[in-house]
């Protein structure tokens, strides 16, 4: 039995480190399996009788394709692609005007009123399925749905899954709505929390650009032990394992599902919380979706970059306008717009 250290590239947030160490520790040749966001790394060990490291790092890059990360025994350097942005600016601009048409229209709510609108939960779902719930939620969803598939049930496992999830969202988003109101919650905590849910988008967003590495260390989430223990679950062989892990994703480190928690937080009601994090699911259904019954993944499209660019722009300014609403809300600063 041997340790090597590889070089893990893709990794981002907490939740890679999860999944990267739950897939490799499901490896029969892996005895245990330690990542880390810090290095960038992951050590293995196991018994891998005479392949060379390289061969190792090859055949254990292969179980994380999938999930859009793979081994090396030399560090890659990182090198942000600037020209990516001269497409990703317009994209996002163009993104940002739909949302201050929707706002005008008063489909959407955030720029005049400090709060976050079901509308824009439902964008902020959209964003959020293909960046940190691709990693978080999609490799569960890749794992149960192979998992199943061998067994000859692709379906309906993959069903109760969303269902569990979407469930659970909606009676848990309600149960921290209703936390609120017991808490009762004052004019100086509810601007607290209002800002700390526009600094932790403003962090995702800067993490989605790729040009500050060393940000992502900032972002807020549940410690990685959480995720660990919920990718776990989907080695359970019971009838009801999808409609488990489907209610755990509510407890997965997401920072944007962490940011509509807060928000669900300050609300103080049941029905608020409930429905603005019912939600911001809905939004991440659709590429979950394509997730369970195809073959989607962003993360390994040629143009995955300038996606990553454009989406982090949009969730920059999501976290710019969601601080400086609540600041206007509670008469701190003008406000920025007079729809």
């Amino acid at each position: 039995m041997k340790a090597y250290t590889f070089h893990v590239h893709g990794m981002h947030c907490k939740a890679c480190v999860a999944l990267t160490e739950s897939e490799l520790g499901d490896v029969p040749e892996v005895t245990s399996a330690k990542a880390s966001l810090a290095a960038l790394s992951v050590e293995v060990t196991g018994e891998f009788g005479d392949k060379t490291p390289e061969h190792i790092a090859r055949d254990l890059s292969e179980v994380l394709k999938p999930h859009g990360y793979a081994l090396s025994l030399e560090k890659q350097k990182h090198t942000p692609k600037w020209s990516d942005f001269n497409l990703a600016f317009p994209i996002a601009a163009g993104f940002v005007g739909i949302f201050l048409l929707l706002q005008k229209l008063d489909i959407v709510h955030i720029a005049t009123t400090g709060t976050v609108g079901y509308g824009t939960a439902f964008i902020i779902g959209l964003i959020a399925s293909v960046s940190t719930c691709m990693a978080v939620v999609g490799g569960l969803v890749l794992s149960m749905s192979s998992t199943f598939a061998k067994g000859g049930d692709a379906v309906r496992p993959q069903l109760l899954f969303h269902i569990g999830r979407l469930v659970s969202f909606f009676v848990l988003g309600g149960v921290i709505g209703a936390l609120g109101s017991m808490f009762q919650l004052g004019v100086s905590a509810t601007l607290a929390l209002s800002l700390l849910v526009g600094v932790v988008l403003l962090l995702l967003g800067v993490n989605l650009l790729g040009i500050f590495p060393k940000m992502k260390h900032f972002t807020p989430s549940l410690p990685a032990f959480f995720g660990t223990h919920i990718h776990g679950l989907k080695n359970v062989n019971h009838a009801l394992t999808p409609v488990l892990v489907g209610i755990a994703t509510f407890f997965l480190p997401c920072g944007f599902t962490q940011s509509m928690q807060l928000y669900a937080l300050t609300t103080g009601s049941f029905w608020t919380g409930a429905l603005t994090m019912l939600t911001f699911a809905l939004g991440t259904l659709p590429v979950l979706s394509l997730l369970s019954f195809g073959s989607l993944g962003i993360h390994t499209k040629a143009s995955s970059s300038v996606f990553f660019k454009s989406a982090g722009l949009v969730v920059v300014f999501f976290g710019l306008l969601n601080i400086a609403s609540a600041l206007a809300a509670y008469g701190i600063i003008p406000a920025l717009f007079n729809f």
